[in-house]
């Protein structure tokens, strides 16, 4: 713990003596680079489960329970996503009916 750091809070404090509002920057990438990351992982998932099913159908894999446990976590991971999306998509209606 450094008593300097309280040290920065004096160049924060305008001419009233009262704290200026601090510079907004947007977080390196944005919520919109992360969320299509996420779309890219859980497409990408969904094509592998994709695949071990064709190689569980050809008989180039005999793991039942893998391709089971591959299918779970890919729609898991598609369930999680959707709800992001919901819960985005509720906030930003909730914004636009907010009357200024």
């Amino acid at each position: 713990m450094s008593i300097e750091a309280i040290g920065a809070i004096g160049a924060a404090v305008d001419a009233d003596g009262l704290l200026a509002p601090a510079a907004v920057q947007p977080a390196p990438g944005g919520f919109a680079q992360w969320f299509a990351g996420e779309v890219g992982k859980v497409d990408q998932s969904v094509a592998t489960v994709q695949g071990d099913i064709g190689k569980l159908v050809t008989g180039e894999t005999r793991s039942l329970h893998e391709v089971m446990i591959h299918m779970e976590e890919a729609k898991l991971s598609f369930q999680l996503l959707a709800q992001v999306r919901t819960r985005l998509l509720e906030a930003y209606q909730e914004v636009m009916r907010t009357q200024v």
